[in-house]
């Protein structure tokens, strides 16, 4: 473990990309076949078992350290499955006692990365990028080969281990398997759709961007599954999605979609009637749900035995078209005529829709990155941004947070840029939960601030962006404001600090204050 912990160390005292690469392709080499999966998970600031349930509180108060490191990754991985394991009565004092013991077994490196990791706050720049990097390096292997094999699994983890034990002959092995979600494709954004048009070839798609939740399908034999952009089944919670999609001409297919909830008028309601449908479970002999949702697919990756996703953009929704009906697409508009896009991004919006999506005819699909072929245009700047920390409220909020303190991704670093700080847009039912949550993800306070762990994300609506002395990246977001959360997305989905700088240009005058 403490290789592990010296690891974290060297990659985040160096910003060059390739001295991250080289100390963790050395770490991964030096690992057992078994302890791969684990040390990378560590080393990207994640945990294989994702929640354990570990707060601020049982972090606060380590005990002494150990002199001599004898922790095993083997030993802290079995650890934290135990405290993940702990329920009932007594719960919290049972955890806190687990974590102690564990700590105490810790040289003082190794709590420190150990604290680091259950709290959310290492932050050395080990994104999946650098890793998928390091993992070739280390077993010697193109990195294509790597982000490819980690698209089709989804995980780091078993690609870093079949890549160490059996280099590309086993990356080769990682194939769509229908009933396994892949990471999906991402769009980059334009601040219009003549931008968009620009940086694409003379014809393109334009389709609907809906203010929903992104659906993959897998379809086999009948049986269908419905996964989430960060790869959890939710098939049990959209039973009206699973219907329609069964009654589909086909013997298996994936597809990629968006499901939201509808009014009569075909209007969209508010985004949390949505996220409520898709968070929650319908009960067991409950009935037909309240608010059904819609399913609006605009993507088939893979369709009766054949493989798509190298497919051009233009094959691919010829075959979505042979086996899905209208009423089940995407409203999509293949044009060559920015003017004429522009009139399908209007109305779009005037149905209350978010924008648009613009497709290259041409790209494959590239799951898992956020490429040119897909540019979303919206009619305001929007972000979705990290929040790193809130202020108790006065006044009227006082006894909440509500003042959040917002960060962009620094790819770089694998940290967080402050943008700002906002408490408009919030309901009092908002500042009740998040108060409540934040409270739950607190790493420390120092009396007006509680500083959290970065993993909520936030959907900014802004007016521009603006020089600031105030904050490190020397920008800031004006008139900033609370859209909704993301429980969708994970912290690292979150918009780069480049992202940010690429939707709304910088403006001449700073920053008041």
């Amino acid at each position: 473990m403490v290789e592990i912990a010296r690891t974290s160390a060297e990659v985040a005292g160096t910003s060059k990309r390739k001295a991250k690469v080289a100390a963790l392709a050395e770490r991964l080499r030096g690992a057992e076949p078994a302890e791969a999966p684990i040390a990378v998970a560590y080393l990207s600031g994640e945990l294989p078992q994702r929640q354990i349930g570990v707060g601020y509180a049982a972090l606060r108060e380590a005990p002494p350290p150990a002199a001599e490191p004898s922790l095993t990754v083997a030993e802290v991985d079995a650890a934290f499955t135990e405290i993940g394991a702990v329920a009932g009565q007594g719960s919290v004092a049972r955890r806190r006692a687990l974590v102690a013991a564990l700590l105490g077994r810790a040289t003082a490196q190794e709590q420190g990365f150990l604290i680091r990791l259950l709290s959310g706050e290492l932050r050395q720049g080990a994104l999946d990028g650098v890793m998928a990097e390091a993992i070739a390096a280390a077993a010697g292997v193109p990195a294509a080969e790597v982000r490819r094999a980690v698209m089709l699994r989804g995980a780091l983890g078993p690609v870093a281990a079949a890549a160490l034990a059996g280099g590309g002959a086993a990356l080769r092995g990682f194939t769509l398997e229908v009933g396994r979600p892949i990471r999906p494709m991402l769009a980059a954004a334009a601040p219009s759709v003549d931008e968009a048009f620009a940086k694409l070839a003379a014809e393109a798609a334009v389709e609907w961007k809906l203010d929903g939740i992104r659906a993959q399908v897998h379809v086999r034999e009948g049986e269908v599954r419905v996964f989430t952009r960060t790869l959890d089944d939710i098939t049990a919670r959209l039973p009206e999605v699973v219907t329609a999609v069964r009654g589909l001409p086909v013997r298996d297919a994936v597809f990629d979609g968006e499901v939201i909830a509808l009014r009569p008028d075909a209007t969209p309601y508010p985004f949390q009637v949505t996220g409520a449908r898709t968070a929650t479970r319908t009960a067991k002999g409950a009935g037909a749900p309240q608010v059904p949702l819609s399913v609006f697919l605009f993507d088939v990756l893979h369709l009766d035995g054949a493989d798509l996703l190298d497919a051009p953009g233009a094959e691919r929704d010829a075959a979505l078209v042979r086996a899905v009906p209208a009423e089940l697409r995407m409203p999509r508009l293949v044009t060559g005529d920015p003017a004429a896009a522009k009139r399908f991004f209007d109305d779009a919006v005037a149905r209350g829709h978010e924008g648009v999506v613009v497709k290259s005819l041409d790209t494959p699909y590239t799951a898992g990155r956020r490429g040119a072929g897909w540019i979303k245009v919206k009619p305001r700047h929007t972000l979705d941004l990290v929040v790193l920390a809130a202020e108790w409220g006065h006044g009227r909020r006082e006894g909440y947070l509500s003042n959040l303190h917002l960060g962009a991704r620094d790819p770089g670093t694998g940290g967080f840029v402050m943008l700002g700080k906002t408490f408009k847009g919030m309901t009092d039912e908002l500042l009740a939960w998040q108060t409540e949550r934040f409270r739950e993800l607190a790493v420390r306070e120092d009396g007006w601030t509680v500083h959290i762990r970065p993993e909520l994300v936030v959907e900014i609506a802004f007016d521009g962006v603006q020089h600031s002395t105030r904050y490190p990246g020397g920008i800031a977001l004006r008139f900033a404001r609370v859209l909704r959360y993301r429980p969708d997305k994970a912290a690292g989905e979150a918009d780069t600090i480049d992202t940010v700088r690429a939707v709304a240009p910088v403006l001449d005058h700073p920053a008041p204050g």
